[in-house]
């Protein structure tokens, strides 16, 4: 059982849940006491703005020509530079895994002088 429907009042429709989102999430976060239902608040504005744009898309397709401009963000690559030379035969790799472990062994000494055990027994 369809029923028509003209592309203006589809329109309205999309327009009313967009504007109704808006208000709702506006509310939910004003109201809001906790940090989960301010969250839940930015889903409604985020799914009212992204209604907005769904509506807007073929009005900014149409006026700023997006399929030249998608297609040349598409096309963009990025080229990498080459690290500076380490001289010693070492690699940048064996560089970093060596502060990792540097780094690794300080984390481990500090945590061996917090241990409630050997702190006691240092002060003795």
């Amino acid at each position: 059982m369809d029923i028509p429907i003209s592309s203006r009042d589809f329109h309205c429709l999309q327009l009313a849940c967009v504007a109704l989102g808006l208000v709702a999430g506006s509310v939910i976060i004003g109201i809001s006491v906790s940090k989960a239902a301010a969250a839940m608040g930015g889903v409604f504005i985020g799914a009212a703005v992204l209604g907005f744009l769904i509506l807007a898309y073929p009005f900014l397709k149409a006026r700023f020509n997006l399929d030249h401009i998608l297609s040349t963000i598409g096309s963009l690559r990025i080229h990498p530079h080459p690290g500076p030379d380490h001289g010693e035969g070492r690699s940048s790799t064996n560089g970093n895994k060596e502060g990792a472990r540097s780094s690794l062994s300080t984390v481990s000494r500090t945590l061996e002088k917090l241990k409630p055990g050997t702190r006691g027994a240092e002060e003795c």
